[in-house]
């Protein structure tokens, strides 16, 4: 009896095909799984990673509201392409504080693992509120609403409450300074040194240009800041991972 006959053996006895299935998934995911059991962390610690500030949680809830995720992914995949399209592959220490995660399933958009810092507060502002005046055959809808829409940090608090409850970080120093930490990263003026000490590296700016602070401020916040935490002109990765 020839393969093709075994084959078929297989392919037209549905029992049959159900049990091996299941056997070559019990055994992909045995070894898959099982080595994870004797890691100390599945996750490298990398330095630069932090929590999200409280204007940049706020963006990044704002992200997931209107649906950003469904055409934009955020996982550049270990592959010449796309390291040379987008920068250096995706850590699972950048997406360790996502509740959920961003990396996302297809790409209608460019991913934006790695957008912070690319473009400016401008051509944000632009892009969202027209992204055909900026990228002409883009099919994006119309973001202009959120430079309109003022936002206040009245539940920031208990937000970062509810993501130390799933294991960020947060200290109670810095749910504590939360309204003012949202308030000092959309202006300047403000005394922003207490901000700059719990979260190395935010910027702190007026996003969008306006009096107040708008949805718009707090979406720029957040995409200004992806990809920008890791330094990877120094970054190492550990060999044992």
């Amino acid at each position: 009896m020839g393969i093709l006959d075994k084959h078929k053996i297989l392919e037209t006895n549905a029992t049959l095909l159900l049990v091996c299935s299941f056997l070559v998934v019990t055994i992909g995911g045995i070894v898959e799984i099982a080595p994870l059991f004797w890691l100390q962390n599945t996750i490298e610690d990398v330095e630069g990673v932090r929590p999200y500030a409280p204007l940049e949680l706020e963006g990044r809830d704002i992200y997931i509201r209107e649906g950003c995720y469904v055409c934009h992914s955020q996982m550049i995949r270990p592959m010449r392409d796309e390291v040379e399209r987008y920068g250096h592959y995706s850590l699972a220490a950048e997406s360790q504080y996502d509740h959920p995660f961003q990396w996302g399933s297809k790409r209608t958009g460019p991913d934006l693992a790695r957008v912070g810092g690319r473009y400016s507060d401008d051509w944000h502002v632009a892009h969202l509120t027209d992204p055909q005046s900026v990228v002409p055959e883009s099919i994006m809808p119309k973001y202009g609403f959120l430079t309109e829409t003022l936002i206040q940090p009245a539940q920031i608090a208990a937000k970062m409450e509810t993501h130390r409850l799933v294991g960020v970080p947060y200290t109670a120093e810095m749910i504590a300074a939360a309204t003012a930490d949202f308030r000092a990263q959309a202006d300047p003026e403000r005394d922003f040194d207490g901000l700059l000490e719990r979260y190395p590296g935010a910027q702190v700016r007026n996003f969008d240009s306006r009096p107040g602070i708008s949805e718009m401020d707090a979406l720029i916040a957040y995409l200004q800041m992806l990809g920008t935490l890791v330094d990877f002109s120094t970054f190492t990765p550990d060999p044992s991972r």
